[in-house]
Formats: structure tokens, C-alpha cells, sequence
């Protein structure tokens, strides 16, 4: 199981350290961190310190983030809280205080375009000067002939653009939540969902429908407010999981997005959204059968 280690509680060791915020471990991230056995990154994302009116929404929340680096073999995770006291740090100081000093670093790996310290004026040509510690600066990684970054998969996701992000992310993007009641009319319908609530803080898929694996399992998702009935309620995440009968009401689900099958429609009658789901269940089944998990 992979260490979590607030920054305060680190001690010197011989480290393999890969420095970045790393939202959504993209494989441009998987290109930095790869070899590594420690990532420094920074919480909350440094944006809502320095500008908060720019944070973005993030791709993943820290313990998503977290297992998705357990995953491909990193063994601890060096967390930096961000705030006013850490904007003050020069980065000779990033260097010599939290790269030597506090973590005993003997290669460091980062991105072509990371900067670090006061004003950003730390460089992956100051960190190669340094005789302390070999440094590893790995260049932007394409997918279809673009760079691969966390605002491009966050426009995509946005956009409903899920296999277009996988392709980017190099696994599925996910979100989780805990499971909420609904109004309980999938159940009605014969379709019983597991519905959450998306957070705000976080980029979520566009409106429409899904084939994904809700917690691990074959699942048609649905995104959206459900125009078919006056709800009055706003977007939920509600997910139907192919041939199970669970109780997940106060559970935490994760969902995996593997392809969106078609946009948020309003049907005149219930029979119609009826056939309408009988069809998007048949496609689920089809994408999650024949989809390689990576």
C-alpha cells in the first residue's frame, strides 16, 4: 500500500523523487513519474492559492489520485500543503530545504515545463545544476499530434469526449461519490441506478449517457437532469449496473467512463425512455465486454 507523507513527517532517505501537481496522472505524468518511487505534489492545487479565479476543477480528487499512483508502482506520496506561508519559498530554497534537506533526493524527475519557488523563477535547468542530485526533465507528450495536458482532458471530459480522454489519461477517466437516493424512478422504470451528486470542485462528464464500470462492474451511466420528468432536482450521475441487484445507498462508488453512447434526450412517454434504455443497456454490454483494461 502506497505511504502518504505530509511534507513535516518526511525524513531523508535515498529518493527517486518525480515533482507535479499531477492531476489526472496523464501519460505525459506517467512519462515523469515512471522510475520513481517518491511524488512530491502540491495540495490544494496551487492555483487556488495564486489565483483563485483560474483554479480549475480538477480531473481527481487527492485519493483518487492517490490509488491511480499506488497502481503503477509508486510507493510514497510526499504531500506539500500549499498556501501563503509555501508562495514565499524561493526556489533555491525549494532545492536545499525540501529537495536535500527534507527528503534526501538522489535523482529528481520533472516535466520540460514545471517551475517551482517564489514567482515561479525555479527552472528544470536550475534543478540540472545542481550537483546533489541527477535530474531527469522529460518532454511534453503527444496524443494525435497535440500535447497532452490536464486543461486539454478537462475540455474533453467536459465535452463528453471520453475515449479521446482515455486516450490522453492512458486508463479511463473516473469519478466517485457516495450514493445518494434518487427519486427512485429507475426502479420504477426496471432500470434501479445508483445516482450521485457531482462535486462542483471537480470537472464532470458532459450530459448524456455512458457504457462505464460503476466499482468495477458492466454499468450504463446517465448524466444530466432528466428532462423526460419535471424533477426539479439538478444533475445527477446515476448509474445502472448491468445484471446486479445492490444496495449501495451510502456507499462510495467509483465510475470509469469508457464511451459515450449518445447526449441527454427528452422522450414523450416513459415507453419510450424505456426502449430508449433497453437499447443503451444493450450497447453497455457490448463496449465493457470488449473493452482491454489497460
Amino acid at each position: 500500500m502506497i505511504q502518504v507523507t505530509p511534507l513535516a513527517d518526511a525524513g531523508p532517505r535515498p529518493r527517486n523523487v518525480a515533482i507535479g501537481t499531477f492531476d489526472g496522472v496523464h501519460v505525459g505524468h506517467r512519462a515523469v513519474i515512471a522510475g520513481a518511487d517518491t511524488v512530491l505534489t502540491f495540495e490544494p492545487h496551487p492555483l487556488e492559492v495564486l489565483h483563485p479565479q483560474a483554479a480549475p476543477k480538477l480531473l481527481m480528487p487527492f485519493n483518487v489520485k492517490r490509488d491511480v499512483l499506488d497502481g503503477i508502482g509508486v510507493e510514497e506520496v510526499v504531500v506539500i500543503n500549499f498556501d501563503e506561508a509555501f508562495t514565499r519559498i524561493t526556489a533555491e530554497q525549494f532545492i536545499e530545504e525540501i529537495l536535500i534537506g527534507k527528503l534526501g533526493a538522489e535523482q529528481v524527475s520533472v516535466g520540460e515545463n514545471f517551475r517551482f519557488g517564489t514567482k515561479a523563477k525555479g527552472t528544470p535547468e536550475m534543478l540540472a545544476a545542481r550537483p546533489e542530485f541527477t535530474t531527469r526533465v522529460v518532454p511534453l507528450i503527444e496524443v494525435g499530434g497535440e500535447a497532452v495536458s490536464s486543461t486539454r482532458i478537462r475540455a474533453l471530459v467536459a465535452a463528453g469526449e471520453l475515449t479521446q480522454a482515455r486516450r490522453c489519461l492512458g486508463v479511463p477517466f473516473m469519478i466517485e461519490g457516495t450514493v445518494v437516493t434518487g427519486d427512485q424512478r429507475g426502479r420504477d422504470l426496471g432500470y434501479p441506478t445508483a445516482n450521485i451528486v457531482p462535486d462542483d470542485r471537480l470537472v464532470s462528464p458532459g450530459h448524456g449517457v455512458y457504457a462505464a464500470f460503476a466499482n468495477g462492474l458492466p454499468a450504463a451511466v446517465s448524466i444530466g437532469v432528466r428532462p423526460t420528468f419535471e424533477t426539479g432536482r439538478g444533475v445527477l450521475i446515476e448509474s445502472y449496473l448491468l445484471d446486479q441487484d445492490i444496495d449501495l445507498y451510502g456507499h462510495v462508488l467509483r465510475v470509469a467512463f469508457v464511451e459515450r453512447l449518445r447526449g441527454e434526450k427528452r422522450f414523450d412517454s416513459a415507453e419510450d425512455l424505456i426502449e430508449q434504455m433497453k437499447l443503451d443497456v444493450d450497447a453497455t454490454r457490448r463496449v465493457c465486454g470488449s473493452f482491454q483494461r489497460p
